[in-house]
C-alpha cells in the first residue's frame, strides 16, 4: 500500500489591517514627523539667535578695544596702554579678551581659558558675524570667540589683533534644557495625538456601525427596505447607493423566484389532481385491458404536458438568471424560417393554413437553439389563432443596428388591456380555454425572455384584421 501523502494546507492569507489602526498609526507617524521638524527648527533658531546676540557682544567688545589701540599704538609696549584696554570693557560681564601684536605676542590679556591658540588662528575677520564665531572648549567649560585683523598704519609696527571670548555655558544649559522638554512635548503631543486619532477613527465608523445596523436588521421578507443616503456621510453615499441597487436586484430576484414558485405551484395543481383521480377512478373498479390503455394514454397525455412545462419554466429560469449565456453563430434568417416552415408543413396543411417569408436580409450573430425556439413558439402561437384558409406571413427587415423578424397572422383582435401581459408566464386572453389548448401559456414569455437576452425586444400589436409580434435583435459579435 502507498503511504499517504501529507496534506497541503493553504497558507492562510493575512487579514490586512484595520482601517482604525492604519489611520492612527499614520496620524502618529505625520504627528512625529511634524514635530521632529518642527523640534528642529525651533533649537536651530534658538542657536543662531544666541549666536547672533553674542556676535553683537564680542563686536562691541572689540570694537572697544579697537579704539585705545589706534590712540596708543606709538607706544603699545605702554603701561598707559595696559589701563586703557584695561578700562576699555567696562560693563561686559564673562568676557574674555587679549590684544597680541603681529608676531602673536600678548600685549594685554584677561584672566581666563588661553587665547594664545585662537590669536594664531587663520580665521580672522574684519567685521563680526554669527558664522564667524569659533567655538571651543577648554576645561570642561564651553566658550564663543573671535579674532579681529586690524591693520598696521603709518605710526604703527605691523598689524595687531584682538581677541575676543565668552563662556557660552549658560546658552548650552538652557538649550540642553529646552530640547528635553521638547522631547517630552514631542511625546506628549504624539500619545495625545494618537488617542484623539482613535476617537476620531471610532467617531467617524459610527455611521458605518448604524449602517451595518440597518444591514443586520433586513429579511427576506423586508426586501423593500432601503438605506437613506442622507442618514450617511458623503464617502459612503455611493455604498448605500450601491447597496440599494444590490438590494433591488436581490428583491427582484426573490420575486421573480416567489412568482416562479407560485405558477408552477398553480400549474401543475390541476394536472397532477386530474391524474390521481383518473388512476383512482381506474383502481376502483376492475377493467378490461383496452379501458385501462385508454386511461393510460390519457395520463401519457397529461404527463406530456407536464413535460413540456417544467422543461419550459427550467428554460425560462436558466435564461433569466444567466440571460447573456449565449453560444453566438451565423444565421441565415431566410433559411432558418424556411426550414421551421418545413417543420410546420403538416400541422399548417390540417389546419389549412399557409406559410410565407418576405423580406431578404444578410446573416445575423445570434444564439441558433433559442433563436430557434422562438420563432417556434411565434410561429405555433400564430398557428393556433389562424382561421382555417388564412395565410401566415413572416417579414424580415434590418438596419443599421437591429435586425426584425415580424410574424403576422390574421383572427381575432386581441384587446388592449391584454397585449402587455401577453408575455407573462401562464398569460391566456381566454382564460376558459386554459385546458383546452396543446400550449401552456409560456410560450410568448420564452420569447421574450430569449429576446432580452440577447439585448433585444420583443413587441405585439393587434388590430381587427392582424396580429403582429415584432422580434427585434441587435447585431451581435461573435
Amino acid at each position: 500500500m502507498r503511504p499517504m501523502m501529507p496534506l497541503r494546507h493553504k497558507p492562510r492569507q493575512s487579514r490586512p489591517a484595520s482601517l482604525a489602526l492604519r489611520v492612527t498609526a499614520l496620524v502618529g507617524i505625520a504627528t512625529t514627523l511634524v514635530f521632529l521638524v518642527f523640534n528642529w527648527v525651533i533649537l536651530r533658531s534658538l542657536e543662531h539667535h544666541f549666536a547672533q546676540q553674542d556676535a553683537h557682544e564680542l563686536e562691541a567688545v572689540t570694537t572697544a578695544l579697537a579704539q585705545p589701540v589706534h590712540q596708543l599704538a606709538s607706544d603699545i609696549a605702554s603701561d598707559e596702554l595696559k589701563q586703557h584696554l584695561a578700562n576699555a570693557v567696562a560693563g561686559h560681564h564673562g568676557m574674555t579678551y587679549g590684544v597680541y601684536d603681529g608676531a602673536g605676542n600678548s600685549i594685554y590679556a584677561t584672566p581666563g581659558p588661553d587665547l594664545s591658540k585662537l590669536a594664531s588662528s587663520k580665521k580672522l575677520v574684519n567685521r563680526i558675524t554669527a558664522d564667524d564665531l569659533i567655538v571651543w572648549q577648554e576645561d570642561q567649560r564651553s566658550y564663543r570667540g573671535v579674532v579681529i585683523q586690524l591693520p598696521a598704519d603709518d605710526s604703527a609696527a605691523p598689524g595687531y589683533r584682538i581677541v575676543a571670548a565668552m563662556d557660552i555655558g549658560f546658552h548650552l544649559d538652557f538649550l540642553a534644557e529646552f530640547k528635553r522638554m521638547l522631547w517630552w512635548a514631542t511625546g506628549l503631543v504624539m500619545c495625545l495625538a494618537l488617542g484623539v486619532a482613535w476617537l476620531a477613527v471610532q467617531w467617524g465608523h459610527l455611521p458605518m456601525r448604524k449602517v451595518n445596523e440597518e444591514i443586520r436588521a433586513i429579511r427576506s421578507s423586508k426586501l423593500d427596505v432601503r438605506l437613506d443616503p442622507r442618514d450617511v456621510p458623503i464617502e459612503l453615499a455611493e455604498l448605500v447607493f450601491a447597496f440599494n441597487d444590490m438590494l433591488a436586484r436581490i428583491e427582484e430576484g426573490f420575486t421573480r423566484l416567489s412568482h416562479f414558485s407560485a405558477d408552477i405551484a398553480h400549474e401543475l395543481r390541476t394536472p397532477v389532481t386530474n391524474l390521481v383521480t383518473q388512476t383512482h377512478v381506474a383502481l376502483g373498479q376492475p377493467r378490461s385491458n383496452e379501458e385501462y390503455r385508454e386511461i393510460l394514454y390519457s395520463n401519457l397525455e397529461e404527463f406530456d404536458r407536464m413535460g413540456r412545462m417544467i422543461g419550459d419554466m427550467l428554460f425560462l429560469a436558466q435564461t433569466e438568471n444567466d440571460p447573456r449565456n449565449l453560444r453566438l453563430s451565423t444565421i441565415d434568417l431566410s433559411e432558418l424560417v424556411r426550414s421551421l416552415f418545413d417543420y410546420f408543413e403538416a400541422l399548417a396543411e390540417d389546419s389549412g393554413i399557409t406559410l410565407g417569408v418576405k423580406g431578404a436580409i444578410g446573416s445575423i450573430a445570434a444564439d441558433r437553439e433559442m433563436l430557434t425556439r422562438a420563432l417556434n413558439n411565434l410561429l405555433s402561437n400564430a398557428i393556433r389563432h389562424t382561421p382555417r384558409g388564412k395565410s401566415i406571413t413572416v417579414l424580415l427587415s434590418q438596419d443599421e443596428q437591429w435586425t426584425t423578424i415580424s410574424v403576422v397572422n390574421p383572427g381575432e383582435r386581441i384587446p388592449e388591456r391584454d397585449l402587455p401581459k401577453l408575455f407573462n408566464r401562464f398569460y391566456r386572453v381566454d382564460p376558459a380555454r386554459q385546458r383546452n389548448t396543446a400550449g401552456a401559456g409560456l410560450g410568448l414569455a420564452i420569447v421574450k425572455s430569449i429576446a432580452e437576452a440577447h439585448g433585444g425586444s420583443v413587441a405585439v400589436t393587434s388590430s381587427e384584421l392582424v396580429t403582429r409580434f415584432d422580434l427585434v435583435l441587435p447585431h451581435l459579435r461573435q
